[in-house]
């Protein structure tokens, strides 16, 4: 029985990523996986990394929670809308307060290399786009997604990382939309 953790990085319960992660979870639990969730914009946090790393920040509780259940977690499901490019900015706290070093990587002394504590684990991100995916890709070239799947997942050691991109979400049909919850459902009962 695979361990699925379906993080929720928008800010508003009725958008459509909300419906996208209620699909995969409906296909998860299909394939009887254990599933936990975090909706990040029901934490209690702040999410500005106030020193930095130069000084350490006390973590909230439900940042502590959020952390043990990453570590339980053998696959990690992010449905996210992109942004300017990028994940919300409660998510991108999110990501800032919790993959810390020590946690998600450990800095080897007296060197530029670290160690990454997340391998073994893999990873689907599901964002939602205004724009064609096509048109992220070949002239945005995909900051959001070089984000999270190098520099975030890649980088504490999560190496299997798929993206699946949808969009553009703005005035789209309501059968567009059925149709990728549908797919997004499958994706989950397969756990990928």
């Amino acid at each position: 029985m695979k361990k699925i953790l379906i993080i929720n990085g928008h800010p508003d319960k009725e958008s459509f990523n909300f419906g996208l992660s209620e699909s995969y979870k409906k296909g998860a639990q299909k394939s009887n996986a254990e599933i936990k969730e975090i909706n990040i914009r029901e934490l209690d946090f702040n999410p500005n990394l106030q020193f930095g790393y130069r000084k350490r920040t006390e973590l909230e509780p439900d940042l502590i929670k959020a952390q043990e259940t990453l570590k339980w977690a053998e696959h990690i499901v992010w449905v996210y809308p992109v942004w300017w490019g990028s994940v919300p900015a409660i998510m991108k706290g999110f990501l800032d307060r919790v993959l810390l070093p020590g946690f998600a990587f450990k800095k080897r002394e007296g060197s530029l290399w670290w160690d990454t504590c997340f391998k073994g684990k893999t990873s689907r991100v599901i964002c939602t786009l205004d724009q064609p995916p096509w048109f992220y890709t070949l002239i945005n070239r995909c900051p959001s997604h070089n984000a999270m799947k190098k520099l975030t997942m890649n980088f504490i050691g999560v190496k299997s990382v798929k993206i699946t991109s949808i969009g553009p979400i703005r005035l789209s049909k309501d059968t567009f939309r059925q149709k990728w919850l549908k797919k997004i459902e499958k994706l989950g009962e397969k756990n990928k």
